[in-house]
């Protein structure tokens, strides 16, 4: 659905029109561009997934993919050589214990990327993260929603906001509670289908498997199985 569409559908399910004085455009823009921002950041969709690549640079351990939304890179590579992402405390008392030290690890804080610039790699640096729902112009009736390939739900649940900012223009807030709890219902229900969905992806085995910890004194990380304090 476009902004167009929207538009429209918000005005009909609420029984108004812009011909009126009772709502104006600009009024009717506000709701959607709110009903929008809301939604779009309801839950971490899957949707605004993309990848960012450019040249490894060892003197650079600070790195700023500027649209992208904080804490969203889940892998990085550079040279097609794969990084191990570790919490940002971790990291930090790596860099103080090892400042040499060689291990392909990052982290992620303030928005910002940090790569371990000693690790013996070139090439492309390529990260795989959220980026930023673009800005919906609430002027352009063909642009179209985060949701607009195939995610219905989600353009509902904007329709629904939006009918509820037109229902407390109108002073009516019990009905106004009502199509905002509507718009939550269809977030929802998108979300368990987009739970659903990744509940029948498999972890191939030679991931190395999840107990995994990293070692910040030796280097390198260790399988907890084998720590001898593992059940304590």
């Amino acid at each position: 659905m476009t902004r167009g569409d929207l538009r429209d559908e918000i005005l009909v399910r609420s029984g108004k029109d812009t011909t009126s004085a009772w709502v104006t455009d600009a009024i009717l823009n506000d709701w959607l561009s709110q009903s929008h921002r809301w939604a779009a950041n309801f839950k971490k969709w899957p949707f605004p997934e993309g990848r960012v690549s450019t040249t490894w640079a060892s003197s650079t351990e600070e790195w700023d993919f500027e649209g992208y939304q904080s804490n969203s890179f889940r892998y990085l590579e550079v040279g097609g050589k794969r990084f191990q992402k570790v919490n940002w405390e971790d990291y930090k008392i790596y860099k103080e214990q090892k400042s040499t030290g060689q291990d392909k690890i990052y982290s992620e804080f303030g928005g910002l990327v940090f790569v371990n610039t000693s690790a013996d790699v070139s090439g492309t640096l390529t990260a795989y993260g959220k980026y930023m729902p673009a800005n919906f112009d609430a002027t352009d009736d063909t642009t179209e929603t985060v949701f607009s390939e195939g995610n219905d739900e989600g353009n509902q649940a904007i329709i629904e906001e939006g009918i509820a900012y037109a229902m407390r223009r109108d002073g009516k807030l019990d009905e106004a509670l009502q199509h905002h709890n509507l718009a939550i219902d269809h977030l929802n229900r998108l979300w368990e289908k987009i739970k659903a969905e990744k509940s029948l992806e498999h972890t191939v085995e030679v991931r190395g498997g999840m107990f995994k910890r990293m070692d910040v004194l030796k280097g390198g990380f260790e399988d907890v199985v084998n720590n001898e304090s593992r059940f304590f």
